[in-house]
Parts: C-alpha cells; structure tokens; sequence
C-alpha cells in the first residue's frame, strides 16, 4: 500500500465513522446541508474581514459536511430527487457566499482589480455548472471540462491557508471559463453528430 493510499484508507474510515454516527441520530440529510451552508456562511465572514487562513479552515470543516449529507442520506434510506437538487441549490450559495466574503475584503482594502476578478471568478462558477445542466437538456451528458466544485473548494482552501488567494483567483478565473467554453464545444459537436444521425 502506497503513502497515498494508506491516508485515503485512515480518512475514510474516519468519514464512515462519522456517518454511521450521524446515521443512528436520525438527523435528517437536508439539515446537513443546510448546516454546511451555515458553515460556509461563517467562512465568508472570516474571508470578509481578512482573516483567510481561518477562512480556510472553516471550509474545510464546511466540506465534511458536503462529504458526509450525501452518504447519510444512502445509509438512511432518505435518497430524494428533491434532496439532490437541494443539496445542488446550497452548493451554488455555498460557493457564491465565500466568493461575496472576497469581494467585500478586497473592496475594502480598495483593491478594486481584485473585485473585478472575484466577479469573474463568481460567473466561471455559476457558469461551470449552468452549462452542464443546460446541455443536459440537450444532449444526454456533458461531463467534460475540468475545475468542478471540489477543485474550486480545495484550491480556495490552498488560498486561504497558504495566503496565496490572489493567485487562486488567477487560477479559478482562466480555468473555471475554459471549462465553460469547453463544454460549449462538446455541446455544439454532440448537438451535430446527434443531428446527423437524425438526418440519415
């Protein structure tokens, strides 16, 4: 067993700890959700005032939560199509929440370039996702591209704890919009092909 292999081994045994106990409280998968929203809430605010290493941080306990409402739900018994596109819902907010918390430390340090990236950063996500849920009415998958939430998450986290939030926001900016623009050329080539088979 490999270095790597043997830390996801020990992290997983603990996060199927805590969903078995989190099982037999019978807390209900949606509370989970919504209290990783709250989490991440928290984390704005830390972002908002600066304090980005315990920014990070508080993300990262925000994530157990997104890691675990899911496996909760399956251990329970509580699957629902509503409990998917509620937890989806969160995410956005989640997401969005912690991005507002930089503009508002940016804008108040009159770092006004930042602002600016940070919105672009905010579309690239927002975009990231509507464009798979829109080509999904459209075509049967559109899975390609990269920088999806987790990715977004853990470089966000590397920002915060590393002090290194700048260049993050580089990163998420470029590539969360070339994922954008790739899923556009996926869209648009399985549209033809699908066409074409239409045709003969």
């Amino acid at each position: 067993m490999t270095i790597s292999q043997g830390i996801g081994v020990f992290f997983g045994k603990i996060i199927h700890g805590i969903v078995s106990a989190l099982a037999l409280s019978r807390v209900h998968p949606n509370v989970l959700t919504f209290i990783g929203l709250l989490i991440n809430v928290w984390a704005a605010y830390l972002f908002g005032v600066g304090s980005f290493r315990w920014g990070g941080v508080i993300v990262i306990a925000a994530g157990l939560f997104d890691m675990v409402d899911g496996r909760v739900a399956r251990e329970t018994n509580q699957v629902t199509r509503f409990g998917g596109f509620f937890d989806s819902v969160l995410d956005r907010y989640s997401d969005l929440g912690v991005l507002i918390g930089l503009l508002v430390y940016y804008a108040s340090i009159n770092r006004y370039f930042y602002v600016v990236l940070t919105a672009i950063v905010m579309t690239g996500t927002v975009m990231v996702s509507y464009t798979r849920a829109r080509a999904e009415n459209t075509i049967p998958k559109c899975k390609v591209g990269f920088l999806e939430r987790p990715e977004r998450v853990v470089l966000i986290i590397l920002g915060g704890l590393f002090n290194r939030m700048a260049q993050v926001l580089w990163v998420l900016a470029i590539f969360s919009n070339l994922a954008v623009l790739s899923r556009m050329i996926f869209t648009w080539q399985e549209c033809q092909r699908l066409e074409g088979k239409k045709a003969l």
